[in-house]
C-alpha cells in the first residue's frame, strides 16, 4: 500500500481463516465495523461457512428460497447487509473474506473504492496463476435471485476470460455505514452447480448453464484449498502490512448477541423486500 494512501500507517489485524455459522459470520463483520469506527484496528478476515449456508442479498425475496430443501439438508440461511443475489457457501467450494475500515479512509466514489479494496484479491488470484480480472463486458442475467447468474457488473465482479465468454470467479459487495465501510466477497474454489442451484425454489438454470457462467480456482490451478486460502491471507496481510490478530472476548460476545438477535432471526432472514 502506498505511503500516501489514507489506509497506510494504520493498525490492521488479519484474522486467519475461521469456521463460523452464517449468522455469526455476518455478525462478526458488523462487530469489526463497530471496532474500527470506535478507533480500534481495521480488520482483514478470511472465513468459511459451517454448516453450508445460503446468504441472501439484502433486498432478496424470501420466496426465492427452497426453505424445505435447506432445512432437510441442514443448510443454514442468513441475509447479508449488502445487495445482490443469493450465494451458496460451504467449507470446500467457497473462500470468503472481509475488509473493514473507517468510512473516512476510503474514497467516496464506489468504483474507486472497489478497485482499491479488491487489489489484494486480484493479487491472490495472480499468485495462484488464475488469470482473473474485473468484468469488462456484461452477460445477460440467467437467474436474478442467484448472485453468480446475474448480469456481470464491472465495478465488483471478477471473472476469468475465455473463448466462450467471461466466467465469474468472485463476487464482491460493500456495505457503507455512516462510520465504517465493510467489503466482503466470495472466491469460488471449486464449482458445485447442483448444490448451488438446489437452494433456490425455482433455479431457472441447469448445471450445464451454471458451469458456463461460473468457474473456480481449481479449474485453473493445481492447488488444494488450503494453498488457495494461504494465498488470500498472504495477499491481504502484505497489502495492509497487517499483524496476525484475533477477536477479543468482548467482540465474540457481541457477535453471538447479533447472530442470535439479528442475523439468525426469521424477522431478518425472511424479511420481505422493502421491509426494515
Amino acid at each position: 500500500m502506498d505511503a500516501s494512501d489514507a489506509l497506510a500507517d494504520r493498525e490492521w489485524r488479519l484474522i486467519r481463516e475461521e469456521a463460523w455459522s452464517g449468522p455469526m459470520n455476518m455478525a462478526l463483520d458488523e462487530v469489526a465495523a463497530e471496532t474500527a469506527a470506535a478507533g480500534g484496528p481495521r480488520t482483514l478476515r478470511v472465513y468459511r461457512w459451517e454448516p453450508g449456508t445460503l446468504s441472501l442479498g439484502y433486498h432478496q425475496d424470501p420466496d426465492t428460497v427452497d426453505w424445505a430443501h435447506c432445512e432437510r439438508e441442514g443448510i443454514g440461511v442468513t441475509r447479508r447487509p449488502t445487495g445482490g443475489g443469493g450465494i451458496y457457501h460451504d467449507a470446500h467450494g467457497d473462500i470468503s473474506y472481509t475488509i473493514v475500515a473507517p468510512d473516512g479512509e476510503l474514497p467516496g466514489d464506489l468504483v474507486e473504492s472497489y478497485r482499491r479494496l479488491c487489489t489484494p484479491i486480484l493479487d491472490a488470484f495472480d499468485r495462484l496463476g488464475v488469470p482473473a480480472r474485473f468484468a469488462e463486458t456484461g452477460r445477460p442475467a440467467v437467474h436474478e435471485p442467484a448472485c453468480y447468474l446475474r448480469e456481470l457488473h464491472p465495478a465488483h465482479d471478477v471473472v476469468v476470460p475465455g473463448a466462450d465468454g467471461p466466467r465469474k470467479v468472485s463476487g464482491n459487495a460493500q456495505h457503507r455505514r455512516a462510520d465504517a465501510v465493510v467489503q466482503h466477497g466470495s472466491l469460488t474454489y471449486a464449482v458445485s452447480p447442483e448444490r448451488h442451484l438446489s437452494v433456490f425454489a425455482d433455479p431457472g438454470a441447469d448445471a450445464e448453464t451454471f458451469r458456463e457462467r461460473v468457474t473456480g480456482i481449481a479449474d485453473h490451478a493445481d492447488v488444494d484449498r488450503a494453498t488457495a486460502v494461504a494465498a488470500v491471507e498472504s495477499s491481504l496481510r502484505e497489502w495492509a502490512d497487517a499483524e496476525t490478530g484475533a477477536w477479543t472476548d468482548a467482540e465474540l460476545s457481541r457477535g453471538r448477541e447479533l447472530a442470535a438477535e439479528k442475523y439468525g432471526a426469521e424477522t431478518w432472514t425472511r424479511r420481505r423486500p422493502g421491509q426494515r
